[in-house]
């Protein structure tokens, strides 16, 4: 039956099928995050809009449950799917810069690293993340926050146009003039309305950064993380910064004498001259114990993204829980110096990434995401690559975000979102947007057949 089914599929689209009788069925169905564990039917790996309307098609008429995939990063594992089919983009990897109008249309399965790689040889970048393997697709559809958000915005404030496949099977150009309804749902309202195959995104000159990490021993974390808030408040916004909580890796070429040692870390990017970038984080330094190690310096943009990639390859155990921050109170600050003392996990981590700048020039009805009036998106992520550390780390996770929660506010960003109880929460992270996003979903899916997300229809169905 399963051959069948796969062949059936096969006769329909141009890239492979894979099915559980597939030798690469295995590593086609893996997921980034080891914690989950699904067995889809199949697994299409599409190669164009074809395929993908094709398997829609295919799916619609069959029954079958649907998930998409992008890049996989996905911390709740909503790229896959148990007994359904998976719609793998991770094939659509093309990416053109158009050069004279300063944008680039991105093909659906395309990580960042991809879309960095060729705009940084014209010196422009998108604003994304701060990884370079997360997927383009569910970044941009969640929000999109980075070290280019306080001077250029969230990715979706960055998105010109997307072609999407709909439930139906139609293929649909949003922009502001075309589907302008379903254009403003994408941005930020997630994988609720169809699968985009394409994304046109206004790059923005960036080459040469002063950018990396800056460690000091948890002991001064209260401190910097003081000093960081007031800082940041009055730093210019071609500098993106986030400060965290975290251990120092156990690999080089972090110094040995401090593997494992728990510590407080500013990350910054200075979109600028180095001597610019020295002068500017020199007036948060200059406030500072001397630190455990600043490895800041001059460097290609594309490398800042990829600073952490080795140590969060595919295959580790993840479980996170995400918050908004309209204000780091000193009692919020010193609930993270308690809660942070054991933490579980050698590459656990809370990070508070700024959206503040240009991010506030927007409103909050223009795209479907809500939250304009928050200064962070907190998320509390708890990492190890031993399996049998997994109920641990999400007690961990779970434990340390129910003790901020009094400080933080009443919703999230939905990419920080696992999806175990985060359903009630989803409203309040779209707030007034929720209920026109709920009414979208009624008109482009109205059978909801685009489910397995962070889905706006679950309240209305339930």
């Amino acid at each position: 039956m399963t051959v069948q089914t796969a062949s059936s599929l096969g006769q329909r689209v141009r890239g492979r099928v894979v099915d559980r009788d597939d030798p690469a069925y295995d590593e086609a169905r893996a997921l980034y995050n080891a914690m989950i564990d699904k067995h889809p039917r199949l697994i299409a790996q599409c190669l164009d809009a074809a395929d993908v309307a094709a398997c829609v098609d295919y799916a619609r008429e069959t029954g079958l449950e649907v998930a998409v995939r992008g890049g996989g990063h996905n911390g709740p594992g909503l790229g896959s799917v148990d007994d359904g089919l998976v719609i793998d983009l991770t094939r659509m990897r093309g990416v053109r810069v158009d050069v004279e109008h300063g944008t680039v249309r991105v093909a659906a399965g395309c990580t960042t690293g991809d879309v960095d790689h060729a705009t940084h040889a014209y010196g422009l970048a998108v604003p994304f993340g701060i990884v370079s393997t997360t997927g383009v697709g569910g970044l941009t559809l969640g929000g999109g926050i980075g070290y280019l958000s306080r001077q250029h915005g969230l990715t979706i404030d960055n998105l010109l146009e997307a072609d999407v496949v709909l439930a139906d099977g139609r293929l649909v150009t949003a922009s502001p003039t075309s589907h302008a309804d379903l254009f403003w749902g994408l941005r930020g309202g997630g994988g609720n309305f169809g699968v985009v195959t394409s994304f046109l995104f206004q790059a923005h000159p960036v080459g040469q950064v002063f950018a990396g990490p800056v460690f000091w021993g948890h002991e001064h974390t209260e401190q910097v993380m003081r000093a960081y808030r007031e800082f940041l408040a009055q730093a210019p916004e071609e500098l993106g910064s986030f400060v965290g909580i975290k251990r120092v890796p156990a690999v080089d070429p972090f110094p040995a004498e401090h593997h494992g040692d728990l510590a407080c870390a500013v990350v910054s990017c200075f979109n600028g001259p180095a001597d610019r970038g020295g002068e500017v984080m020199g007036r948060l330094l200059d406030a500072l114990p001397e630190p455990m190690f600043d490895w800041m310096d001059e460097m290609p943009f594309p490398a800042v993204q990829q600073l952490f990639d080795p140590l969060i390859p595919p295959g580790l155990q993840w479980y996170w829980r995400g918050e908004y921050v309209h204000e780091l109170t000193d009692a919020a600050i010193q609930e993270h110096v308690v809660q942070s003392r054991d933490m579980v996990g050698a590459l656990s981590m809370v990070h508070l990434y700024p959206i503040d700048g240009a991010v506030h020039r927007v409103g909050p009805t223009e795209t479907a995401w809500n939250e304009r009036a928050a200064r962070w998106a907190m998320v509390v992520v708890a990492v190890d690559a031993d399996p049998a550390l997994a109920p641990e780390l999400s007690a961990w996770a779970r434990r340390y975000w129910a003790a901020i929660h009094e400080h933080t506010q009443s919703g999230g960003y939905v990419n920080f979102m696992m999806g175990d109880g985060d359903e009630e929460r989803l409203a309040a992270s779209y707030g007034d947007n929720y209920a026109r996003l709920v009414a979208l979903k009624g008109k482009y899916d109205p059978a909801n057949f685009f489910h397995v997300n962070q889905n706006v229809a679950a309240r209305r169905a339930s």
